[in-house]
């Protein structure tokens, strides 16, 4: 998470107090930023963010759920992100890259294939042989 992010999520939680002529709170507006960042990047729960800032686990909750909004009031709609998405080559949505060029002519992925093959190995590994294993029988040698 970089210091961009947190220093703008702070600026924002900080103008919204200021707004609402908040008195005070039990964290600052940059402890506030990182209890929620942290909530949304690594999915901590509200009982480990809050014993980790030494608050309540239900301002802990509130306090995500502002930044939420605050975020959230601050996005682009749909159309907006469709309008801008087009003009890049590929685009990251909740941290997956999702190529947008494809070609037409790719072959599907064969998923019966697959399922296949996965049902012979379990039948091998109930006649007790391990999967890639081969069953040599016992030879003499004549001399």
């Amino acid at each position: 998470m970089s210091s961009r992010t947190l220093n703008h999520l702070a600026n924002r939680i900080r103008s919204y107090r200021q707004q609402r002529k908040s008195r005070w709170r039990r964290l600052g507006p940059g402890r506030q930023a990182l209890l929620a960042l942290a909530h949304l990047r690594n999915g901590d729960t509200y009982a480990r963010l809050a014993t980790g800032f030494k608050i309540g686990i239900t301002t802990a909750w509130r306090y995500v759920q502002e930044a939420i909004t605050l975020l959230s009031a601050a996005a682009n709609d749909l159309d907006a992100a469709m309008r801008r998405i087009r003009l890049l080559a590929y685009a990251i949505l909740d941290g997956t890259l999702i190529p947008i060029d494809r070609v037409a002519n790719q072959k599907p992925y064969n998923w019966r294939k697959t399922q296949t093959s996965r049902s012979q190995r379990a039948g091998r590994r109930r006649r007790g042989r391990a999967p890639g294993m081969c069953v040599r029988r016992a030879t003499r040698r004549r001399s």
